[in-house]
């Protein structure tokens, strides 16, 4: 018998079909690690997440102004020798504070946890110190005092982390 030749033509290396397609695979890789990414910022508390919320002024930083005419005042009452310049300077800067972090804290921003459970606090102890007065129930005032940091903790710890799940939320695809 007499060999035949194969009728199939021979492809140059150039021509050569190709393997599986790996795209698809990586693709699938990349939507998992993806995934993966998200589920761990969903998690995180600590840092921020998207954009900075915008202040209820519009575009003027009201806050950031009172801070800084707050911390003028506060060193103008401080070279003063004290007195109003120094007090009002104080409150000032304290409300400027409270204002942004606040509005950062309850959009799901960042968290001012500690800071926002401790002004209320600060208040609770300086109004029982001021009625109270005596050194020796010291103890009886952080027996009070820290219940009080304790369930504002707490609570603002629970409602950042209700608004920052819903800040990470995104509507359902179509």
């Amino acid at each position: 018998m007499a060999t035949q030749k194969s009728k199939r033509k021979r492809r140059s290396p150039a021509q050569q079909p190709r393997g599986a397609r790996a795209p698809r695979r990586e693709h699938r890789e990349q939507r998992r690690l993806a995934a993966e990414s998200q589920r761990r910022a969903a998690n995180r508390t600590l840092g921020t997440v998207g954009e900075r919320p915008e202040g209820p002024f519009g575009g003027i930083p009201v806050s950031e102004l009172a801070i800084l005419a707050g911390a003028v005042a506060f060193v103008v009452g401080l070279v003063g020798g004290g007195g109003p310049p120094l007090y009002v300077g104080l409150v000032v800067v304290a409300l400027g504070v409270v204002e942004f972090t606040a509005r950062e804290h309850f959009s799901g921003y960042r968290s001012h946890t500690t800071l926002l459970a401790a002004m209320p606090t600060l208040g609770v102890a300086t109004a029982l110190e001021l009625t109270v007065g005596s050194p020796s129930d010291r103890l009886a005032l952080l027996a009070l005092v820290v219940p009080v940091y304790a369930a504002l903790f707490f609570a603002l710890r629970r409602r950042f982390l209700a608004a920052r799940q819903a800040r990470l939320a995104r509507p359902p695809a179509p």
